[in-house]
């Protein structure tokens, strides 16, 4: 007998088939997706619900759109009988079936109260040139649905347009970290960093912060298990992310009179409290993340944090007066310790223009950083298991990752968001933990696409500036070591603006940048001169800074692209099934954007 239990966030009337480890709502009231991945048969099977008693489709876009997208398509028939096609889009046309192999098998389907659920599955990998392959990592879901079922009077089948029912979803289908209910932990103490109706400024970017302090009253060091993401439903469109700050554990401040106020107005006395990442959220990120069952975030009692800085980014583009907003990171509190204290590494450069500094109308521009063994050589000798990734740019970021290097050779993606959404920033589960240990070097690139820009993007706080961020989870903490990041050289600028100034300030440069004209070759040159620009590494502690001069990006053997191995056990699963296909032509379009 199957036990269903309460499934948060899905409004399907209906009860899947089996319990799936991964569930997700794609449209409000109208879809929802199950989903389970077997590693040893190296396949993956959905099932979808959708508001309808016409057809559905599910799709696996590689960049983000219907051209090149592998689409399984399904409907069931009056006589009850399920239908399913796998077929093929060349570009914003008709999809076509594909004529090379059948790869989206249905399992089976029903039609009840409106809805149409159809269980269905296919590999990984299946090593067809009409299909796009699930990547460990982030993938793109393309869905639509029409009225009715496939007309099939007319020749082939005909499937109606289906007009605005579609929509799109970067899910990372290996590593989606389901958001828990929050009545999992009602019954649990909890600690709140929360504003109190701030009345946010009518301008288009504002950094909030705020100084806390632990509640004296837990003696004894916890383990948050779980934190919550507190945000007004009616403040969604204004909050851009949120973080939470590890003070320094030497830094005082006045218990009566904390720091509060516009980051910028009050940075030199929030100085200490502005790198030590604890916790953090964006855009389309799930409100309440669970911590693994092996580590918790330490706090109170002996811990030596005593005091953090809650920040959030308010993106307040229409510039509209007097909007209060209560928002905070709520931690919900074990009762019991566990084995290890979780820690967060961040990688990536500076978020300034001496370190990010992308040409407009361009479709591809990459931004390397590159941690070498010296930043790691401290780790335990035993490692750190990695756990959680949090990729993070703004609006013009298409992907990041991060690659493990030892002894000059690529070993493995530490995380891989080859498609990266700013709307749906999630908190990445890895798949499998990953062990890094001393001496591993850390290669991190962040690509962007400004073709719809006229004018150049440079790193920074705004929404319409970009940053390039690969946050994760780990454990055990290390306090030591919160950040790696990287910038741009004051020789290589000086050398590229062909300047013989001693010293070169930010406004002199950001003038410099803006005053550019962009061709071409400017554009190749400017890629060039990120490619092979001097670098310099920070690292550490915020009261702890390290730094590392790097004359070139290392280089490395890259990784080998993976070739697809056809079993037997697959040639076996498609000889034993058979089903009724029909052509039909359809039109998905969908609109993917991106930012931090």
């Amino acid at each position: 007998m199957l036990i269903f239990r309460e499934i948060h966030g899905i409004t399907s009337p209906l009860q899947p088939y089996t319990s799936y480890p991964y569930f997700i709502e794609l449209e409000p009231n109208v879809v929802d997706l199950w989903w389970t991945v077997d590693e040893t048969k190296q396949e993956i099977t959905f099932e979808l619900h959708i508001k309808t008693t016409g057809w559905i489709a599910l799709g696996i876009s590689p960049a983000g759109g219907m051209k090149g997208a592998d689409i399984g398509l399904g409907w069931i028939d009056q006589s009850g009988q399920v239908h399913f096609q796998d077929r093929y889009a060349y570009n914003f046309s008709r999809p076509v079936i594909d004529d090379t192999t059948t790869d989206w098998f249905a399992l089976q389907g029903h039609e009840e109260n409106g809805w149409t659920a159809i269980q269905f599955k296919r590999f990984l990998d299946t090593c067809d040139s009409m299909d796009v392959p699930i990547k460990s990592g982030t993938n793109i879901l393309i869905f639509a649905y029409g009225l009715q079922d496939p007309d099939m009077s007319q020749s082939d089948g005909l499937i109606y347009y289906h007009e605005n029912r579609r929509g799109s979803r970067v899910i990372p289908l290996q590593s989606y970290g389901n958001p828990s209910s929050e009545e999992k932990f009602a019954h649990l103490k909890y600690i709140d960093f929360q504003f109190q109706d701030y009345i946010v400024p009518s301008t288009d970017t504002t950094y909030f912060c705020q100084i806390f302090k632990v509640p004296s009253n837990f003696s004894e060091r916890r383990h948050a298990i779980a934190y919550k993401t507190i945000i007004d439903s009616n403040n969604r469109d204004l909050v851009h992310h949120v973080v939470l700050y590890e003070c320094n554990p030497t830094t005082m401040f006045d218990d009566n009179n904390l720091p509060i106020g516009v980051c910028d107005e009050i940075s030199e006395s929030i100085s200490a409290c502005s790198a030590n990442i604890a916790t953090t959220w964006a855009v389309g990120g799930d409100d309440i993340v669970e911590f693994p069952d092996i580590t918790g975030y330490p706090i109170g009692g002996d811990f030596e944090i005593k005091y953090y800085m809650f920040q959030a980014h308010y993106s307040n583009p229409k510039q509209i007066p007097n909007r209060r907003d209560s928002t905070g990171i709520r931690f919900y509190l074990g009762k019991e310790r566990r084995q290890y204290d979780l820690g967060y590494l961040t990688l990536g450069t500076e978020s300034s223009l001496n370190a990010i500094a992308i040409p407009p109308g361009v479709d591809r521009f990459i931004i390397d950083s590159y941690c070498p063994g010296e930043t790691t050589k401290n780790f335990p000798q035993t490692g750190i298991t990695m756990l959680v990734a949090f990729p993070h740019t703004h609006l013009q970021g298409l992907s990041l990752w991060t690659k493990i290097i030892r002894n000059q050779t690529a070993v493995d993606y530490l995380f891989n968001a080859e498609s990266y959404d700013f709307n749906f920033q999630y908190q990445n589960m890895l798949p499998k933990p990953i062990q890094l240990y001393p001496g591993d070097e850390l290669a991190t690139r962040c690509i962007y696409s400004t073709k719809h820009k006229s004018e150049i993007t440079l790193g920074g706080k705004r929404t319409k500036d970009e940053m390039c961020r690969h946050i994760f989870a780990y454990y055990p903490r290390m306090s030591d070591l919160y950040f790696c990041v990287t910038v741009n050289s004051l020789e290589s600028w000086k050398k590229i603006m062909n300047s013989s100034e001693s010293s070169l300030n930010v406004e002199t440069l950001e003038q410099w940048l803006k005053e550019l004209t962009w061709t071409s070759e400017l554009v190749t040159q400017w890629q060039n001169f990120f490619h092979d620009a001097s670098r310099l590494i920070v690292y550490g502690r915020t009261d702890n800074y390290k730094f590392l001069n790097q004359d070139k990006l290392p280089e490395y053997e890259d990784l080998k692209p993976l070739e697809c191995k056809k079993s037997i056990s697959n040639m076996g699963f498609r000889q034993n099934f058979s089903f009724i296909f029909f052509t039909f032509i359809s039109f998905f379009t969908i609109i993917i954007s991106s930012c931090y």
